[in-house]
């Protein structure tokens, strides 16, 4: 047997410390975009790092977010406002603000914005009662379209109808995709690591006996 290979069964896993075996999970999905997540209620603007956004279709055009539940530790903001505004935003953002993305899993308190607290600066756009980061290369507004709570660990999944896009028009390309290296998105891969985007490989269509050459 390699004695360099690292082997993890069910039995093993539930036997981990707590922490360390979130980061463990954490860290088998790879490299996720990373996203701050913009809300507003009350009169308090909340901004939240997240790694689980996924796509869910084109028409209408969707978006699914999964959102902690309430561990006790404290409220959660983000799917609070959510629940009572019914919007929310996505706010790409490069690896020299990781830092400051990174800064808004502290556990602030409903009443201090992580807009100022971690140094974003927030805007207002029309069709989406909730901020958008400034600075931000990709911003999406999304509407509340379906809330779910998962029963197998109390997790939620919101569904988001994309209601508004904002990049630079450069970034897409003729068949309408984004050429996400041209934006610097950071990924994130794990709890707490970010990284840039690097080489990237782009192919057409996948046909079978058809050898595929990147464009």
């Amino acid at each position: 047997m390699d004695s360099h290979l690292l082997q993890v069964d069910a039995e093993t896993l539930s036997a981990m410390p707590r922490s360390r075996r979130a980061r463990l999970i954490n860290s088998l999905p790879g490299y996720k975009s990373g996203m701050l997540v913009g809300t507003y209620e009350s009169g308090a603007a909340n901004l939240a790092i997240v790694s689980s956004h996924f796509h869910l279709g084109s028409n209408p055009a969707l978006l699914g977010m999964i959102v902690r539940p309430d561990t006790g530790k404290g409220e959660r903001h983000t799917l609070h406002n959510v629940l009572k505004s019914q919007c929310w935003t996505l706010n790409g953002f490069r690896l020299e603000s990781a830092a400051q993305a990174h800064q808004t899993s502290a556990p602030y308190p409903k009443n201090r914005s992580e807009f100022s607290a971690c140094g974003f600066d927030l805007e207002w756009k029309a069709g989406v009662d909730a901020p958008y980061v400034k600075s931000s290369p990709l911003q999406v507004g999304c509407r509340l379209r379906e809330h779910q709570t998962l029963s197998i660990n109390g997790t939620h999944l919101l569904i988001g109808e994309v209601t508004a896009l904002y990049c630079s028009a450069d970034a897409q390309r003729l068949d309408g995709s984004l050429d996400l290296g041209k934006l610097e998105l950071a990924t994130i891969s794990g709890l707490d690591t970010y990284s840039a985007p690097g080489e990237a490989l782009r192919f057409g269509p996948a046909h079978v006996d058809t050898p595929l050459q990147p464009q």
